[in-house]
């Protein structure tokens, strides 16, 4: 293998730190921004404005690739409905019907289900490294959404809402386990481009029965500011690489990244909104810091840096 070969998934490693800080981000912002439009208006405005923007780009650098395009724009079209219509229809109007604290529990199970997909479906070898990485950083996320409280963690209880949670984690799992072979070969531009764009028009679709875009034009400065941040670094840069390291790194190691966001939320909300932090919530994020190290490194390099061979075995 080449020097070139080895060195992108070692980078790619590092540049999936910011899909956690821009979608964390994403999450605490978006919590204000749902108090004044309706959470499928806020996402169809998100999706939408991100992908005109990116198709705009790709039509200026001329990018389009369309033969690559029409050879997948089935498998395309499956992960915008999945990826971007499925899971962001199914979190937000989740939330309507159970707590934030059920609904991350479900979400943060994503990793674990995803590698235990690639292991089933795609007949990937058991990492038992990555495994027990998993596991760990799971224990860290619960840790801090329940404030490592045992008794808040046995109350919780499974209503529709829940429900509705794991409907969304199931379309985060299939996103995960079939991006991969999805995007390898097609432009990363133009294919989130048509991912964002049909995604929209779904949830545009939605709209048609909650309602609200009346409410978007009385929207606070506050408000389009957050949202500008979420279609800018939550949107464009965040699916942008972690598309790319589907691509690079296969789903269930990109998957692992997903565990730092309520941290990142967590910290967020602190920052900008005031919260305070527990030392159990502290304590937990840096299990989950321990478990994405662990799962994500490899031990016969120095310094735990990943191998090139790790990645492609992903």
């Amino acid at each position: 293998m080449g020097k070139e070969d080895g060195t992108k998934p070692k980078v790619m490693y590092w540049l999936m730190l910011l899909v956690p800080l821009f979608w964390g981000g994403a999450f605490a912002t978006a919590k204000h921004v749902i108090t004044e439009i309706p959470p499928l208006v806020a996402a169809t405005i998100r999706f939408g404005i991100a992908g005109l923007l990116l198709a705009l780009v790709v039509t200026v650098r001329k990018e389009w690739r369309w033969s690559e395009i029409a050879s997948r724009w089935k498998g395309l079209l499956f992960i915008g409905a999945v990826g971007i219509f499925g899971y962001n229809a199914l979190f937000f109007t989740a939330l309507k019907y159970t707590s934030a604290t059920n609904g991350a529990l479900i979400i943060a199970a994503m990793p674990a289900f995803t590698l235990l997909g690639s292991v089933l479906l795609r007949k990937e070898a058991w990492n038992p490294r990555a495994g027990l990485g998993v596991a760990l950083s799971l224990v860290g996320v619960i840790a801090v959404i329940v404030n490592g409280s045992v008794s808040a963690l046995l109350s919780l209880r499974l209503n529709y809402g829940d429900l509705l949670f794991m409907a969304a984690l199931v379309c985060g799992v299939l996103y995960g386990l079939t991006g991969k072979s999805i995007l390898q070969g097609v432009p990363a531009l133009p294919a989130n481009a048509v991912m964002m764009l049909s995604g929209s028009v779904l949830l545009a679709a939605g709209t048609l029965f909650e309602g609200g875009w009346e409410r978007a034009a009385a929207m606070s400065a506050q408000s389009w500011a957050e949202m500008i941040y979420m279609i800018v670094g939550g949107t464009l840069i965040g699916y942008l690489i972690f598309n790319k390291g589907v691509e690079v790194l296969g789903g269930n190691m990109a998957s692992m990244y997903l565990n730092l966001t309520p941290i990142v939320a967590t910290l967020m909300s602190v920052a900008v909104y005031g919260s305070t932090v527990t030392w159990e919530q502290a304590a937990g994020m840096a299990v989950v810091l321990a478990g994405v190290y662990l799962a994500t490194s490899d031990p016969r390099r120095p310094g735990g840096k990943p191998s090139a061979r790790q990645a492609d075995m992903q």
